[in-house]
Order: structure tokens, then sequence, then C-alpha cells
């Protein structure tokens, strides 16, 4: 039976691991995580492993697929919207007409960089283009227009921080791209369901190699950047 548990942000915190002194705006491959505030559910519920979006958790994956609008320089792969999350994966490319997975290279910058002009202000510090740029474009996107659908006013739908890993090969970027696949059917033990059946990471470990095919190795790599 599961056990319903209260949101304590001091618990739930998702802890960031941005790279100090990383550049952002360089060619790579991003997995993100984007929670709303207080870890409220008001996106979609999740039957029998599969998740049935509501009206706001539609306009947060409308949003999504608009980023390339308004980016030319991103390309998007893998995505799905959970009842109080996002995780998906951003790919930013060195040019427009880049369609090629591209990975991180400590040596390799990004030529030129091409930002939407109806794009929101950016905060303090975030570089023009930038994934921090990427990622609060859609946070405000997304919370005007569901601010909107509810006839509320300034409210905030995400929290302040977001999650990202850096993903360095293709043997990570396909391990992802299952783990976001399978994350629907892995919500009554997620540790973002405030709902969760809560087990050990040993027991968490062993179902997604049972019943998911997930390797040893492919479940090193998803304990490295959850």
């Amino acid at each position: 039976k599961i056990k319903r548990m209260e949101y304590n942000p001091e618990k739930h915190h998702r802890r960031s691991i941005r790279l100090q002194g990383y550049d952002y705006t360089k060619a790579g491959a991003y997995y993100v995580t984007i929670c709303t505030q207080g870890r409220v559910c008001l996106f979609a519920e999740v039957w029998d492993e599969i998740v049935r979006l509501n009206s706001f958790g539609k306009i947060v994956q409308v949003c999504w697929d608009d980023l390339m609008r308004h980016f030319l320089h991103v390309r998007l792969d893998s995505f799905v919207v959970m009842p109080n999350h996002v995780h998906g994966i951003i790919i930013i490319t060195d040019c427009d007409d880049c369609r090629g997975e591209a990975f991180v290279n400590q040596g390799q910058s990004v030529s030129s960089l091409h930002g939407d002009t109806n794009a929101s202000p950016l905060q303090h510090g975030t570089r023009s283009g930038s994934l921090g740029a990427i990622i609060q474009n859609f946070k405000s996107v997304s919370t005007r227009k569901v601010n909107k659908m509810k006839k509320t006013h300034g409210n905030s739908l995400w929290q302040r921080n977001y999650y990202e890993h850096i993903i360095r090969n293709e043997k990570s970027l396909n391990t992802i791209r299952r783990y976001i696949k399978f994350n629907p059917s892995m919500w009554a033990y997620d540790s973002d369901n405030p709902g969760a059946t809560r087990l050990s990471t040993e027991k968490i470990r062993n179902a997604m190699i049972q019943y998911y095919d997930f390797t040893d190795e492919e479940c090193d790599i998803i304990t490295n950047f959850k």
C-alpha cells in the first residue's frame, strides 16, 4: 500500500551538479530535470504506467517543443512530462544546419548562437544562448501560459533551480533516453512522487535490471546523474 508523504523542501531538495567555470554555451548534449514549485502534481496523472496529460501538461509539452523555434542552435531529443516535473535532453549545436548529435568536447566552443528576439529577458548573469537561457525561456513561457489558463497572475510554476547532467558519450545518451522512456513506469517509486512507495536504492536497481532490462553499467550511469 502506498503511503502518501508530505513534501519536505529540505529533504527533497534536488542537488545541482552544475560545474563551476563550465561554459554551458558549448556544443553538447545535456540531460535536464525541472520540477514544479513545491513538487505539486499539476501536469498529469500516471495510470497503468502511462502518463495522461491534462491541459497544463499539454501546454508544457508544446512550450518544450517550441524551444527549437526560439533557439535555432537547439535540437531536442527524448522528453517526458511527468505529474510534477519534466525530463528532457537538449542538444546545443555549433551551427544552424547541424542535425547530428553533438557531445561535449571540453576544447570545443560554439561558433555562433542564435537566440529568439522575443524570448523573455534573461536573469542577471545568464549568457545569451546558454543552457540557462534556454531553460529560462521554457520556464517563463510555460508559466505565463499556464497562469493565463488558470486565470492567475504571477504564480510560480517551477522551482527556481533545475538539475542538469552533461552527456559525454553515446552510451550515456542512449541510457538516459531509455531512462526517460521508462520514467512513467517507475513513477510509483520515483523520489519526486509525493505518494511513492519508498524502496532502497538496491531494490530499485534490481527492479530496473529485472523489469526494464537495464544493465549494471547502465544503472551505474543512472546513479551518477540522479
